[in-house]
């Protein structure tokens, strides 16, 4: 089996999981516990219009995308401090519009019209060095931002009333928090395409919430389960000639059915004991 990491191609694969792991192993644990998963959802396929703009001006898409998400994350964080009741359609208005603006800008690009299927649905097996930089990059001011503001994002997270009364700046941690879910994003594009990242966003941290209590735990048992998600998808997807993203989404929410039937079965029994 491990004869395959002989390419570069696979070794490059490799890699991009890990660091696709250790991106949505932590910002994820924020995303289930704060319930904001339809926030990262419109954040994520806003990341289209910054694909189209990449290609229809000559630059890296990736960092098309990362504009674009970083720029939905910002309206998003300012529609919540003016309290709007409709946010959640805003929200669907403005990936709506991204979406079709990506569509647009690919229309109007000259030559061939590129491939976009490794951007909507992903592909692992694809992913060229110099996108392996920029994850590193985004990886590292994840990292970095968590580890700075860890205390902050914690108050947030579980309640932000009282983080106002100790004087903590929930709308600016709250920013800080969704533009780190937009760089995650971009981490998991070519992994899973943008239609699919929501559930990596999610799934992990939803598997490590029912056997860990403290944020920390989660994080660590989230990126565990995303590498063993994206190293099994991997393989499969290499020896069944199938898609890699849609094949470590599949694996994922088979896991997530069997942790939920292995927790109610040990929570039975426990109680019955």
């Amino acid at each position: 089996m491990f004869e395959i990491f002989s390419y570069d191609f696979m070794i490059n694969a490799l890699i991009a999981g890990v660091l696709a792991s250790i991106a949505f192993g932590i910002v994820g644990s924020y995303i289930v516990v704060k319930r904001i998963s339809y926030i990262s959802g419109g954040i994520s396929h806003t990341a289209y219009g910054g694909i189209g703009l990449g290609y229809f001006l000559g630059f890296s898409p990736l960092l098309g995308a990362v504009g674009f998400s970083i720029l939905a994350a910002i309206i998003i964080a300012y529609l919540r401090t003016k309290k709007n009741n409709y946010e959640d359609t805003l929200i669907g208005i403005m990936w709506s519009l991204c979406m079709a603006l990506g569509i647009l800008f690919i229309s109007l690009t000259s030559g061939y019209a590129p491939n976009l299927n490794g951007y909507l649905f992903g592909n692992i097996l694809v992913v060229p060095t110099q996108e392996l930089y920029l994850m590193v990059v985004l990886d590292l001011v994840i990292v970095l931002s968590v580890y700075s503001f860890y205390d902050k994002f914690l108050a947030i997270t579980f309640d932000e009333e009282f983080s106002r009364v100790m004087g903590i700046k929930v709308d600016f941690y709250y920013l800080i928090l969704l533009i780190l879910i937009a760089l995650t994003t971009v981490v998991l594009i070519k992994l899973v395409g943008i239609i699919l990242v929501i559930a990596l966003l999610t799934i992990p941290g939803a598997i490590s919430l029912q056997f860990v209590r403290s944020l920390k735990s989660m994080m660590i048992l989230s990126i565990i389960i995303g590498l063993l998600f994206n190293f099994s998808g991997l393989i499969i997807s290499y020896y069944l000639n199938i898609s890699s993203g849609a094949t470590i989404i599949i694996i994922a929410v088979i896991s997530y059915i069997t942790s939920l039937i292995f927790k109610s079965y040990y929570s039975k029994n426990t109680a019955t004991n």
